[in-house]
């Protein structure tokens, strides 16, 4: 039976290092998720709004870190910001900045898609039943929004934690780092280590964003029924 690597979990402290690690990569995204959601709802609803300005500052802003790399941005704010001012940024608090940016900006815009997803004569109803605008958006509008937002944003949460897996480039010991340097030591004593110990991290990842992909696709029935 070929060697799969797999002892080398059963070693000290290492398959419980594994988990340390994954629960560093899930503090992170769920941190970042808790930020980005506030921030995202806010920046969509100015971006739906109809003053020039302020759709073009958030356009802007959007544009950027969409399109940047998140590795770059990573690099950006740890490397360059500590180098350029001088503050002392640890890794972890780094890795959190930048999943938040980028977080938010996935976010508003997922929420000005849902807000001018909305038909227009939805408002124009109910203005004509004599709602007043806050009303319009409390009874109208946002449950429509909500029930659209939802799936979406559960799904992004399971994107957030797959891509934390790059904070390992700026030295943030997360389950991929700890992976290689468990790797490293046991190079000489199990060479097929790599194997086990990245298909253990596969499987740990699946385990913890299976079940949050399986709540987004329920999500996305109900809001077909």
């Amino acid at each position: 039976m070929p060697d799969l690597g797999f002892e080398v979990l059963l070693k000290g402290r290492n398959f419980a290092r594994i988990l340390e690690g994954l629960g560093i990569a899930l503090r992170v995204s769920m941190i970042s998720v808790a930020m980005s959601i506030p921030f995202g709802i806010l920046l969509g609803i100015l971006a739906a709004w109809k003053n020039i300005f302020a759709r073009a500052v958030i356009r802007c802003y959007l544009e950027f870190v969409r399109i940047m790399p998140q590795l770059v941005l990573l690099f950006l704010v740890y490397f360059g910001t500590t180098r350029a001012f001088g503050w002392n940024l640890s890794g972890e608090v780094a890795s959190i900045i930048v999943f938040t940016l980028w977080g938010t900006a996935e976010m508003s815009d997922l929420v000005r898609g849902a807000l001018i997803s909305i038909p227009a004569h939805q408002y124009e109803s109910a203005f004509s039943l004599g709602l007043t605008k806050s009303q319009v958006y409390q009874y109208v509008i946002l449950p429509q929004t909500v029930r659209r937002l939802l799936p979406l944003s559960i799904n992004l949460i399971t994107r957030m934690i797959k891509t934390t897996s790059l904070i390992l480039m700026i030295g943030v010991v997360e389950v991929l780092k700890v992976a290689q340097q468990i790797i490293e030591a046991n190079r000489m004593s199990s060479p097929n280590a790599a194997f086990g110990i990245y298909l253990t991290v596969f499987a740990l990842y699946f385990l913890a964003c299976w079940p949050i992909s399986l709540f987004a696709k329920y999500l996305e029935k109900r809001q077909v029924c």
